[in-house]
């Protein structure tokens, strides 16, 4: 393989392929998706643990919004995540000096970490369960979800979930899937770190825990990918009807259609 610029590592695309986190979900892209949908190879529809997981539309992976492989160019070591807020990538890091890159959604300003952490602990399919801070800070948001959200396509943690920690004490900062689609390659959440629910699992099944994390600065993230600095845009807290996760039609959710290739 041979080594890439900044600028053509975007042009070379995997053509074969919370804690501290909002409720940000759209029901409609698990209700009402065609079954026969345009799917970029790696994004389609997949079962999981007896879920039917849902493809990712083109329109939210055009341009660099999509997993790619390639050789690392940043300034962290062998066998760690490197993660850039604000350019809005993890960099999985491979000993041999390849990486996978994966589009990511962040924090809004001011509410990502920032250095190192720990994964100490990986989920499938996990429970969701509002910090007391979010429910200080934002009661409109989180107050109808205190009790917390099972494991399942309604949870806001998605299909998996890395836990990170420093110094063995949870940060409540997660690593983890979402169905909010749109804010991959944005700032939207409050803190967490999301990822397509297909580029998670994929994430997932090529780590061993624990594993060191790496969070860029605003400093760094502009000295080592200045084309990328500040990608995306900064979408506002979504309040979401607690009767879609809560309610009736939250059971719909876990129920999604069987996705016929033929």
């Amino acid at each position: 393989m041979t080594g890439l610029t900044r600028r053509s590592f975007g042009a070379m695309m995997l053509a074969s392929t919370a804690a501290a986190c909002a409720p940000r979900v759209e029901p409609t892209e698990i209700l009402d998706l065609p079954a026969r949908a345009d799917f970029l190879p790696g994004y389609g529809p997949i079962p999981d643990s007896g879920y039917n997981l849902p493809g990712i539309p083109t329109r939210y992976t055009q341009g660099v919004n999509r997993r790619m492989t390639g050789i690392y160019n940043g300034e962290q070591g062998p066998n760690m995540l490197d993660v850039d807020p604000f350019a809005k990538f993890l960099y999985h890091i491979r000993e041999d000096g390849t990486t996978t890159r994966y589009p990511v959604g962040v924090g809004r300003q001011g509410r990502s970490i920032r250095g190192k952490a720990t994964i100490r602990l990986k989920r499938k399919w996990p429970g969701w369960t509002p910090t007391q801070n979010m429910l200080r800070t934002e009661p409109e948001v989180y107050g109808p979800f205190r009790a917390g959200l099972p494991g399942g396509l309604r949870s806001p943690l998605g299909s998996r979930a890395l836990y990170l920690y420093r110094g063995g004490r949870d940060t409540f900062y997660r690593i983890h899937g979402t169905n909010d689609l749109e804010s991959i390659g944005n700032s939207g959440s409050a803190g967490c770190i999301r990822m397509f629910n297909q580029d998670i699992i994929h994430l997932y099944d090529q780590i061993e825990i624990p594993m060191q994390v790496h969070i860029r600065s605003r400093e760094e993230s502009l000295r080592v990918d200045p084309e990328n600095y500040e990608r995306g845009i900064e979408l506002p807290p979504k309040i979401i009807d607690p009767d879609q996760l809560l309610g009736p039609e939250a059971e719909a959710l876990d129920r999604p259609p069987v996705f016929d290739d033929a």
